[in-house]
């Protein structure tokens, strides 16, 4: 019985299943797809990459509004900014504090108070409760405007946000901007307040201009490959090394952009003890402005030792900039150039927006003024006092205006009428016509005026740029110098301050072979060894500690890339085969691969190698091929000059010299020397 009844329950419940609205099934790859692509582009849109027109970041953009709101002069606690924020930005106190901190060191949108860190040294900010700020003068000259912002629900529908700030100023090329995306990331490389408003003034008149970047660290700047901040370009930074007042020294007064006192200092050590620069000590003396001092040893050459901080530290560091906005909900790649038009034109937009609500409410003001010198003059507030109705009221004033509509610029509307009613008798009674028509003339000049700016918005636009630099351009004069200057060879000017040592008998070769090697000559960790077997082989390897090079090798020492020595090499091809002879360049070589000089035929055997290191002195010299005695030959010696064999590359196998099987191979003496 209960599985019947059981049975039946079931069957009384599935026809509850086909009404239910059909399952979708999606495959777990698409779904992971979809979710990824969201992720991504909620990242891209609302967290890493700035807006083309105000240049901020989502984070950035509410805390200069919540700014903005708390705004009353005087200094607040980043912590009550912090708190204000999170209305806006739902990201947590940690980011929003962080980006407030980012915001202040860059001196142009924020007026700081406390210890907000030391962008020159690395050191971190107070905490949030301790350190104080405000809005500073410039930016609410240009980046507030509440009348022409557009407007947005914040996250959870409570307040009101703007979708954009109404910057009038190209402030992400000011500020510059790193963010990481993902599969995306922005770099845009802060750059000179007062060439941004030359930059702007000349793009309002339509005329040429080039922008390049500007560190407030200072340093030396080549940016030839800069490509207009585009992916793909790159500029190079150095920093500023003057030999210091005493003997020995070196300052360092201007580090690369992106770089700290700390982490320079961290990589100048680095580079000692890898044996790439000689230094005695280093101090960092940096406060206001950086001063690290660089000792050197007794004897070093200073101008060496620049170029090898240069090669060697982050003296030197490449930046990559990657030019990235986000316009119309989609992330963009401009240049700097089309950027900064792009922000001349929109502040231009802006300018002429805010004069045109300027002028709509110096009309409305200049409507009402002369409409109640109207209703006080001609004493139409007299008719309404016998009135009992509202609209008795209104009947009185409206018949009373209407002998006088001719004077005014705009229809008269109900609520103008409703507003003669809420005129107080003080002010009625205290009415003076002289001041009356003062103040309207003094609108009247005022709307003529906004009239001209409207006709001439371009040149109001120049004029606004220009009293921007006027105001606030004093001490943000140009701090990078531009030049050009070539890449630092880092094998020319690294100090070679071991030796490389050969063990012949063992068949080994590096610097750590002090006790039990020969010193072969001078090195240093990126110098490159080549060295040739008596097999006949030849390989090119990083100058180490120990590495094998086979036993009694016939020749080794350091390579250059740029090696036009002349190689001769004599070899028994075989244990029984022909005497060859090749006379060869090196070329170029991969490191660590081994190169066959010979045919390859197993037992082969150099029995001479001679270096020559041009092709003149290779031609001057000979060798005497002694052959072993036999039956049928009269003669046991030959002589081979070399100039008898053209130079080819290493791959030839060479000359015969002889069949015959040969003794030794000695080198002919030149005139005036002893044969051995």
């Amino acid at each position: 019985m209960a599985k019947k009844s059981s049975s039946k329950n079931t069957e009384s419940h599935s026809p509850i299943l086909p009404s239910a609205a059909p399952v979708e099934h999606k495959p777990v790859d698409d779904l992971y797809g979809d979710w990824f692509l969201d992720y991504a582009s909620y990242v891209i849109l609302e967290r890493a990459v700035p807006h083309m027109h105000d240049g901020l970041k989502p984070v950035q953009r509410r805390i200069l509004h919540s700014m903005d709101e708390l705004e009353d002069g005087r200094y607040n606690k980043v912590a009550n900014v912090v708190g204000n924020t999170m209305k806006y930005h739902p990201h947590g106190d940690a980011s929003i504090g962080d980006a407030m901190v980012q915001l202040g060191q860059k001196d142009l949108l924020i007026d700081t108070q406390g210890n907000w860190g030391n962008t020159l040294t690395g050191d971190n900010a107070a905490a949030p409760r301790y350190i104080e700020a405000r809005l500073s003068k410039f930016a609410l000259d240009v980046v507030f405007s509440p009348k022409v912002t557009e407007w947005s629900s914040s996250y959870d529908g409570r307040n009101k946000e703007p979708v954009t700030l109404p910057v009038k100023f190209p402030l992400l090329l000011a500020q510059g901007v790193e963010g990481i995306a993902v599969g995306l990331s922005c770099r845009i490389l802060p750059h000179n307040f007062i060439e941004l408003c030359d930059a702007s003034i000349a793009a309002l008149r339509g005329e040429e201009f080039n922008l390049l970047p500007d560190f407030f660290t200072g340093g030396i700047m080549d940016a030839k490959d800069y490509n207009g901040g585009l992916r793909g370009g790159r500029v190079r930074v150095r920093a500023k090394i003057e030999e210091g007042p005493k003997k020995n020294t070196l300052t360092i007064t201007e580090i690369p952009f992106g770089t700290t006192t700390g982490g320079l200092m961290d990589s100048i050590v680095a580079a000692n003890d890898k044996g790439k620069i000689k230094i005695a000590h280093v101090d960092d003396n940096t406060a206001e402005k950086v001063e690290i001092v660089v000792q050197l040893p007794a004897g070093t050459d200073v101008e060496q030792t620049i170029q090898a901080l240069y090669a060697f530290t982050d003296c030197e560091i490449s930046l990559p900039p990657n030019a990235v906005v986000i316009h119309d909900d989609k992330p963009r790649f401009l240049n700097v150039n089309e950027l900064l038009k792009i922000s001349a034109e929109n502040t231009r937009r802006l300018l002429g927006r805010e004069l045109e609500i300027a002028l709509g409410e110096l009309e409305e003001k200049w409507h009402f003024s002369s409409l109640e010198k109207i209703f006080i003059e001609h004493r139409i507030y007299r008719r309404i006092e016998e009135c009992e109705t509202w609209e008795a009221v209104l009947d009185a004033i409206w018949k009373g205006l209407k002998p006088h509509l001719g004077l005014l610029k705009r229809e008269i509307t109900n609520e103008d009428v409703a507003r003669l009613t809420e005129i107080r008798i003080k002010r009625i009674s205290k009415f003076n016509s002289f001041e009356a028509d003062e103040q309207i003339r003094e609108l009247e000049e005022e709307i003529g005026q906004v009239q001209r700016f409207l006709k001439q918005l371009t040149k109001f636009a120049v004029a606004h740029f220009e009293q921007l630099k006027k105001s606030y351009g004093a001490g943000r004069e140009r701090r990078t110098v531009i030049s050009s200057f070539d890449r630092v060879s880092a094998a020319e000017v690294i100090i070679q301050g071991e030796t490389l040592y050969l063990n012949a008998k063992e068949g080994f070769a590096g610097t750590g072979l002090k006790k039990e090697g020969e010193p072969i000559c001078k090195c240093s960790p990126l110098d490159d060894v080549i060295f040739f077997t008596r097999e006949g082989t030849m390989s090119v390897t990083k100058a180490a500690p120990k590495f094998f090079v086979g036993k009694n090798p016939h020749y080794i020492n350091l390579f250059k890339k740029d090696d036009e020595a002349v190689y001769t090499l004599i070899y028994r091809d075989g244990r029984q085969g022909s005497l060859m002879a090749k006379r060869f360049r090196i070329g170029g070589v991969t490191r660590d691969k081994e190169y066959v000089l010979t045919k390859g035929t197993p037992g082969s055997n150099v029995l001479y190698f001679m270096r020559h290191e041009t092709e003149e002195e290779s031609n001057a010299q000979s060798v005497i091929v002694h052959l072993k005695p036999a039956l049928y030959l009269r003669n046991l010696t030959i002589k081979f000059p070399f100039n008898s064999m053209a130079i080819k590359g290493r791959e030839s196998q060479g000359n015969i010299i002889t069949k015959h099987a040969v003794d030794r191979v000695v080198r002919e003496p030149k005139s005036g020397e002893v044969s051995a």
